[in-house]
């Protein structure tokens, strides 16, 4: 049976605020994507996050970003490639540390908002990432946004990589993610959402927004958890990936 691997942006609160219903995409999933404090998430968030998903038997990540608490983490810092990977080695630490207390175990790491946008394209960036990851922990993942840079920079740090694709976000003809102040740049329609990743995982590509197919190596999904309507996108996913014989499993269990 094939196997494929559905993760979500999890644990972005802070303090008594909270974003999204973590605790039933925690149902849906097999891999999350914890904030690490610098674009969401604190230390009881993270660590309340961590049990959650140990108890769920969901793999997790550390999902690290800008230090843009203010801007969600979705505004470009100018940070320099070395302060990149400062940054990112801190966010490694503190998931690690968290996770550990709550008995369950780091196994990936994933970039957010528009750290993950400029590693999409910028090749310094894209391995600053991976640098980080390497030096702290070379058996994580590195979690990579499918056909960007991210994936040359993991391969050169001697990383292990996963590549993702992303249900509810639309791709611009040259397999970049459309930008967000786009028109039609996130999905939320669970049967559209549905029936793109389903042809995608077909053709092992991804389709852009004219219908063209890029190819590349799928191997996890992501469902943004901030998403509107994120648990019904996740649910109708996970049902029809299963009935079409897929079984659902995180590539870091592999």
């Amino acid at each position: 049976m094939r196997s494929i691997d559905l993760n979500a942006d999890l644990g972005e609160g802070f303090g008594v605020w909270r974003m999204g219903d973590d605790d039933a995409m925690l149902k849906l999933v097999t891999s999350a994507n914890i904030a690490c404090g610098f674009h969401a998430g604190d230390p009881e968030i993270m660590a309340r996050s961590f049990r959650a998903a140990r108890e769920a038997g969901v793999a997790v990540g550390a999902h690290v970003s800008f230090p843009d608490l203010a801007g969600f983490g979705r505004r470009a810092l100018a940070m320099s490639p070395a302060e990149i990977e400062h940054a990112v080695a801190y966010q490694i630490g503190a998931a690690q540390a968290l996770a550990r207390l709550a008995e369950h175990k780091i196994s990936y790491v994933k970039a957010h908002g528009a750290l993950a946008n400029l590693a999409e394209r910028d090749a310094k960036v894209a391995q600053a990432i991976a640098e980080a990851v390497a030096k702290v922990d070379p058996s994580l993942t590195l979690l990579a946004i499918a056909k960007s840079e991210q994936g040359p920079a993991g391969a050169k740090a001697g990383l292990k990589l996963a590549q993702e694709i992303f249900a509810d976000r639309a791709y611009a003809e040259d397999g970049r993610l459309a930008p967000r102040s786009e028109e039609g740049a996130v999905l939320h329609d669970p049967q559209v959402v549905v029936a793109r990743v389903l042809s995608m995982l077909e053709k092992s590509a991804i389709v852009t927004r004219s219908g063209a197919r890029l190819p590349t190596p799928i191997d996890s999904i992501c469902v943004h958890g901030d998403t509107q309507g994120a648990v019904a996108i996740a649910r109708a996913l996970r049902d029809a990936l299963q009935a079409g014989g897929w079984r659902l499993q995180s590539f870091a269990a592999s």
